[in-house]
C-alpha cells in the first residue's frame, strides 16, 4: 500500500522533520524507553522494562527498530504477520521470556508509538486505537518483544532523530551503530538483513570509513572532502590518516587525533581541491597498525553543477495518484528556499496531474540545488500509480533537471551565468507571506526603471495592478488582498519587457 494517512500524521503532537528518511549510512542516535506496564506484568522481564539502543549494540545484537502509530492502518496489517514476532522468538536474546532456547542470540526487536500523545490504555485497544498491540489476536497472542510508549518529548527526540516522516519506518541498526531503512520484511528476510551487518569488533585495530560526506556537486571554486570515519576495533583509536585519490592520484589528504573509544565516530575535513571538475574519488583511512582494513575505504562520484542561463527559471511538476506525497525546494548556495511547491493533491485512481508551473529566480553567479521528495519513498513515475515527472527548465528554456524515478528523494544541482543588464532588472525577487491573508509584499532590486505589478487568478482575470515609475535599488510593494476569494492566483512584476511571475495562495 502507497499512501500512508499524511493528514494523520498532523494529529500527533510530536513534531517531524521536514526531510525524508534518514539516510542509509546515517549514524544512529542512541535512546532509552521502557516497555509498555501491560506488557511487562507477563514479560517475566526483570530489567524494569528499560531499553537503550547502544547497550544492545555494544553487546553485538543488530536492532530491528519499528517506529509505528496505533492509529496507523499499514502499522497495524504488517504488525498482525508477526514477522517481528518469529524473528525475536527465533534470534532474540538467549534467556528472554518467549525467545527460543534455539535462538541465534543475535537480533533484538523494539517497537514505539512514535505519536507521543498516545494514552497507555489505547495500547489494548483503547479509544483511537485500531487494535489490541499487545495482543493482536488468538493466534498470535502476547507479543513477545517490549513495546514501548514514549511520552513525547521521547517520541519527538525519535521523530527528530530518525527523521520519520511516515508510519511505520522500520530501521535495521547494526552493532556499529549504522542505520539502514528494511521497510515491512517478512521474519526470513529480516534475518538475512541482519547478516549484512559487519560482525562486532574483534581486534585492537579497524579503521573504517563510513560514509562520503560532501556534496556530490560541485558548483565552481575549490572543493572540499569531508568524511565520516569509524573506529571499529577494540582499542581507542588516538590517530588516523585519511588520503583521498581521484584516479591513481592523490588529490586531498587529511588527518584525525583524538581518543575514539569502540564504534566511535567522527567527522575529518580533508584539503581542499583547487579547480576540481567533478569526477569519482576514492577516500581511505588507515592508522599506523591498521594500514590496508578491508572497511577502510568510501568513495564518492562527484558531478559539476549543470550551466543555467537567464534570470527566471520554471518548476513543472506532473504528480502521480498521490500528489500529497510529492513537495519540492529551490535553494540557493546559502542554504535559503527560493522557490518551493507542494504537498499537492490525491486522485482516486492511478492517473497524473500537471501542476501549474512555478517560476523562480537566479542572480548572477549563483549555485543553486533542486531537491524534490516523496513521503513514502517511491518517486512519482510508476506504471502503478502514475507516469510522474518533473522538469527544471533555465531562462532560456533549456532543460537543466529532469526525472521522475527516484525513491525517497532526488537533487540537482546547476549554476546561474551572468546575467545581464536587462536581466538583473528583476533581480531578488521575492513574495511574502504565501500563503497570504491580509497583505502581499513583493520585494526585489529595481535597477532605475518603471515596473508593473499585476495580480491575475486562475481564470485570467486581473484582480490588482499596479505601476511604479523610475524605481531604482531595493523595492517592497504592497498588494491589498484581505477582500479577495481564498484560493490560487499568480503574480507577474513587468519592466523593459522581460517579467517574472510566481503562484501565490491567498487564504
Amino acid at each position: 500500500m502507497k499512501k500512508l494517512l499524511l493528514s494523520a500524521l498532523v494529529l500527533a503532537s510530536t513534531s517531524f522533520s521536514s526531510n525524508a528518511q534518514l539516510a542509509d549510512g546515517s549514524i544512529a542516535q542512541d535512546f532509552t524507553v521502557t516497555a509498555y506496564q501491560s506488557w511487562l506484568s507477563t514479560s517475566g522481564m526483570n530489567n524494569n522494562g528499560t531499553y537503550n539502543l547502544y547497550d544492545y549494540l555494544d553487546a553485538g545484537y543488530t536492532v530491528i527498530l519499528d517506529v509505528s502509530a496505533t492509529w496507523c492502518g499499514p502499522c497495524w496489517n504488517h504488525h498482525l504477520t508477526g514477522a517481528l514476532d518469529d524473528l525475536y522468538i527465533n534470534h532474540g536474546p538467549a534467556g528472554q521470556l518467549g525467545v527460543s532456547a534455539t535462538t541465534t542470540d543475535d537480533v533484538m526487536v523494539i517497537w514505539l508509538d512514535g505519536d507521543g500523545a498516545t494514552a497507555d490504555a489505547t495500547m489494548l485497544d483503547g479509544s483511537g486505537s485500531i487494535g489490541n498491540w499487545i495482543q493482536p489476536n488468538a493466534t498470535l497472542g502476547q507479543i513477545p518483544f517490549p513495546m514501548a510508549n514514549p511520552i513525547a518529548a521521547t517520541a519527538s527526540q525519535i521523530n527528530n532523530g530518525y527523521d520519520i516522516a511516515y508510519y511505520p519506518t522500520i530501521y535495521k541498526i547494526c552493532p556499529n551503530r549504522v542505520v539502514s531503512e528494511v521497510g515491512q520484511l517478512n521474519a526470513s528476510q529480516f534475518y538475512t538483513s541482519v547478516g549484512t551487518c559487519p560482525p562486532p569488533a574483534s581486534q585492537s585495530a579497524d579503521a573504517a570509513a563510513l560514509t562520503f560526506d560532501s556534496d556530490l556537486v560541485v558548483c565552481g571554486g575549490a572543493y572540499t572532502p569531508i568524511v565520516t570515519i569509524q573506529n571499529n576495533g577494540t582499542s581507542a583509536m588516538t590517530a588516523a590518516t585519511v588520503t583521498v585519490l581521484n584516479g591513481a592520484t592523490v588529490v586531498s589528504t587529511g588527518s584525525y587525533s583524538g581518543n575514539l573509544s569502540t564504534y566511535g565516530i567522527a567527522q575529518v575535513t580533508c584539503t581542499a581541491i583547487a579547480g576540481f571538475t567533478g569526477g569519482t574519488l576514492t577516500v581511505n583511512v588507515t592508522t599506523s597498525s591498521d594500514a590496508s582494513a578491508s572497511n577502510g575505504t568510501v568513495s564518492g562520484v562527484v558531478s559539476n553543477a549543470v550551466q543555467a542561463n537567464g534570470a527566471v527559471g520554471t518548476v513543472a511538476i506532473v504528480t502521480d495518484q498521490y500528489g500529497t506525497e510529492t513537495t519540492w525546494t529551490i535553494k540557493n548556495a546559502s542554504g535559503t528556499t527560493i522557490a518551493s511547491g507542494g504537498p499537492y493533491t490525491d486522485l482516486g485512481a492511478a492517473g497524473t496531474t500537471t501542476q501549474p508551473v512555478v517560476n523562480f529566480n537566479m542572480v548572477s553567479n549563483m549555485c543553486y540545488t533542486f531537491e524534490i521528495l516523496d513521503e513514502f519513498g517511491d518517486g512519482i513515475s510508476s506504471a502503478q500509480y502514475g507516469l510522474g515527472s518533473y522538469t527544471v527548465k533555465d531562462g532560456t528554456g533549456t532543460t537543466i533537471a529532469s526525472g521522475g524515478v527516484f525513491t525517497n528523494d532526488e537533487s540537482k544541482a546547476f549554476k546561474s551565468g551572468t546575467l545581464a543588464i536587462n536581466e538583473m532588472a528583476i533581480e531578488g525577487l521575492n513574495i511574502y507571506p504565501n500563503p497570504a491573508s491580509d497583505v502581499l509584499n513583493v520585494s526585489f532590486e529595481a535597477v532605475n526603471s518603471d515596473y508593473e505589478v499585476t495580480m491575475i487568478d486562475l481564470q485570467g482575470r486581473v484582480v490588482a495592478s499596479q505601476n511604479h515609475s523610475s524605481l531604482n535599488g531595493a523595492q517592497t510593494l504592497s498588494i491589498p488582498v484581505s477582500e479577495f476569494a481564498k484560493g490560487s492566483y499568480i503574480v507577474t512584476i513587468s519592466t523593459n519587457g522581460i517579467s517574472t511571475s510566481q503562484n501565490v495562495i491567498i487564504k
